[in-house]
């Protein structure tokens, strides 16, 4: 077997790989298939291993299971051109929600404490609005007044991420 610098079985293993393999030695010494004396030779030599060249000639007179770093590397997926996948959805294409932004962001800048938030169904936003609100004793309203500025000009979203209408 070649061993050159650029063949897979010249690449070091880790820790990881040697405890997989004495794990799974110690699996086919469980089943019987390996006897004391030998289960003991692979273990020494699998944590004597430097490489995967170390490790197969352990495992190459034993069935499965064997440790993840000596199987084969899975073969790439590589989509077929025919194949038609749903194209997504534009952004302007998307269902609109049947609240309107104007609304919401009037109310944000009347009602300056998450109104305009509870309509547009984010209780989140609401809530957490109406709290700042109350414990800055208004001060927190700056947020809510801002909040509907934004609603004004670049519109926003309801509660299930439609687009509020215009």
């Amino acid at each position: 077997m070649s061993t050159a610098p650029d063949h897979p079985d010249s690449f070091r293993i880790g820790t990881a790989e040697r405890e997989d393999a004495v794990r799974l030695l110690g699996e086919h010494y469980a089943e019987g298939r390996l006897t004391g004396d030998e289960y003991e030779t692979r273990v020494s030599a699998t944590y004597a291993a430097e490489n995967r060249a170390g490790l197969r000639p352990l495992f190459d007179d034993l069935p499965a299971p064997r440790p993840a770093c000596l199987l084969p590397p899975a073969e790439p997926f590589y989509p077929q051109p025919y194949q038609s996948y749903a194209q997504p959805v534009p952004y302007f294409e998307q269902p609109m929600s049947d609240k309107s932004k104007v609304t919401a962001g009037v109310l944000q800048l009347v009602f300056p404490f998450g109104i305009g938030r509870f309509y547009t169904g984010d209780t989140g936003t609401g809530v957490a609005q109406l709290l700042v609100t109350i414990f800055t004793c208004g001060l927190g309203a700056i947020w809510s007044w801002i909040d509907g500025i934004i609603l004004l000009a670049n519109g926003g979203t309801d509660s299930t991420g439609r687009r509020l209408q215009g």
